[in-house]
């Protein structure tokens, strides 16, 4: 008789996860009272008193700076306009080039693409997936601007390894923050580790107001720049009399008034959140430890992770079947998230595709540069192995960990890994 619901065995769980919700009535109180205040937006693309928004547009800014540390916030509507600003503000044009990622949402590569500067790819870390400092080294030339490093997953990127190459060759380092919120390396937080940091307060990080991003800096005159590109810099910077006109070109960046009440009722719940995720992973980790080809949540050295989803990696040699076949199995024993019903269990093999195969790469129909052969065979011949094996073979995560699962929820994802590895023999056949 079958016992894997693949097979058509019994489900572990036919109810569906809870929804990650963190919106209460604070945030509903806070947003009404917007409404009826009329201002919903209070930015003006013009030099003037309100060029840098509305009451709670500068309430949520302080606030973040504060809890994080940082000299300057600058709230934008999304992160991908934060890396998109913060690129401007130092200075990247055409012909310079960034190393970035291969292994990330893909703006964290094609930001650079806006200036028409040049992303380079460098590997990750097998264990970490954060990008890997020896790759990074290799892939600096004289015309080398930025760096992106991402805190993919949570897990801070090795900034003592990082930032020792970007000072000695006079680097910039950016830092995409949006999936690693108080996640701290050493006795500093995610995100101040470089010299920008950009989160993220779109719908499935850990707080949201719907959509979002701030941007930290201790950096003056990056934070000025950033303000400018953020907010139609074009037409301030004459009244403004800013005489660095590089990348002043601007754009509409701008959070409203409502996004930014959400965010500062959200800024209060961060720590709990966080703890909860934590606590939830390492119920987890402990219960899912004697499965022998699966190792989940390494963190490195003196370093705490934010566990924005939870990653682990699969060993096909010690299972004797693929990760895949594996996953796809945990998966049939359990149900979807509710109000996420249409994108599954929210068990995934692998994680993005590798960047460097995207079609805007590989056909290099981007903005500013078209048809370079030249760049085209270059980017044809990347190979990052580390991403490669990861992605296609090794890498799983799970979002079953998050701060409304209760215990009951946590024992049912138990169950079903450990169902599916006590049978591991029905796939094999």
């Amino acid at each position: 008789m079958k016992k894997l619901a693949i097979n058509g065995g019994k489900k572990v769980r036919n109810k569906l996860f809870p929804m990650y919700k963190v919106i209460d009535d604070k945030e509903i109180k806070a947003v009404t009272k917007v409404l009826k205040s009329g201002i919903l937006s209070r930015f003006l693309g013009a030099w003037h008193l309100d060029f840098y928004g509305g009451p709670e547009v500068q309430k949520c800014e302080k606030a973040w700076a504060k809890m994080f540390g940082a000299k300057y916030a600058i709230s934008v509507n999304s992160a991908t306009s934060g890396l998109i600003a913060a690129l401007g503000a130092v200075g990247v044009k055409e012909g310079d080039e960034v190393i970035v990622t291969p292994y990330s949402m893909s703006i964290s590569a094609t930001a650079p693409l806006f200036y028409g500067a040049i992303p380079v790819f460098a590997d990750v870390e097998p264990d970490y997936f954060c990008l890997d400092p020896k790759d990074v080294e290799k892939k600096i030339t004289k015309k080398t601007k930025a760096i992106i490093v991402v805190d993919l997953f949570g897990q801070p990127y090795d900034a003592d390894k990082i930032n020792k190459i970007a000072k000695k060759h006079k680097i910039v380092v950016i830092e995409d923050t949006a999936q690693a919120p108080l996640a701290r390396y050493k006795n500093k937080y995610a995100g101040t580790l470089g010299d920008i940091g950009v989160f993220s307060l779109n719908y499935h990080k850990h707080i949201h107001s719907g959509e979002g991003g701030i941007i930290v800096t201790n950096n003056k005159r990056y934070a000025e720049r950033m303000q400018l590109i953020r907010n139609h810099a074009e037409a301030v910077v004459g009244p403004k009399k800013v005489t660095d006109l590089q990348n002043m070109v601007g754009f509409n960046f701008r959070m409203t008034e409502i996004e930014a009440t959400i965010t500062n009722q959200q800024i209060k719940k961060l720590k709990t959140l966080l703890q909860k995720r934590i606590k939830n992973v390492d119920f987890l980790a402990k219960e899912l430890s004697s499965i022998k080809f699966l190792n989940f949540s390494k963190v490195r050295p003196n370093t705490s992770h934010a566990f924005y989803v939870h990653p682990f990696l699969f060993d096909e040699k010690k299972a004797g079947i693929s990760r895949d076949v594996f996953i796809d199995a945990v998966k049939a024993e359990l149900m979807p998230t509710e109000n996420r019903v249409g994108e599954g269990v929210k068990i995934v093999s692998g994680y993005t595709r590798p960047l460097y195969e995207l079609p805007v790469f590989q056909s290099l129909e981007f903005v500013g540069r078209k048809g370079d052969k030249k760049l085209m065979s270059k980017y044809k011949k990347v190979t990052c192995p580390v991403v490669a094996d990861l992605h296609y073979n090794k890498l799983a995560f799970h979002e079953l960990m998050h701060a409304n699962m209760t215990k009951t929820d946590l024992l049912d994802v138990v169950k079903a890994f450990k169902k599916v590895a006590e049978n591991i023999d029905e796939l094999k056949k």
